[in-house]
């Protein structure tokens, strides 16, 4: 079993930044692909940003390509999501979810371990 808590959301107003962090616990988190999806009211869940055990490899949507930056420390247990110049199309909760492979997933169903979520409310 691996826990995942996220924490880090709020109100922001747009053009501002938030750094949402993912604590986990449980297994070995070195082999876990880990990532970063949102959901906002009436939308699926999609994946924003994922990053492999080792770094070496990262994934964004377009959306948010050259504005979020994701980044682990596997010392310390903790996946990192800096969100800089926000947009209300932002709003959502966002979700740490963890997947047992080396390489990047990119599906909810990929995915083995889920946080509860935080919500990230940007303003206009």
């Amino acid at each position: 079993q691996v826990q995942l808590v996220e924490s880090g959301g709020g109100l922001v107003q747009a053009g501002g930044s938030l750094r949402l962090s993912c604590a986990a616990s449980g297994r070995t988190f070195s082999w876990y692909v880990m990532g970063w999806f949102r959901q906002a009211p009436g939308k699926e869940r999609e994946l924003v940003t994922a990053i492999t055990w080792s770094g070496g490899s990262t994934y964004y949507a377009d959306s948010v390509k050259g504005r979020f930056t994701i980044a682990r420390d596997n010392a310390k247990n903790l996946v990192y999501l800096q969100m800089n110049s926000l947009k209300p199309e932002d709003t959502a909760v966002y979700y740490c979810a963890a997947g047992g492979s080396y390489y990047l997933l990119h599906t909810p169903g990929d995915y083995s371990y889920w946080g509860q979520g935080t919500q990230v409310t940007v303003s206009s």
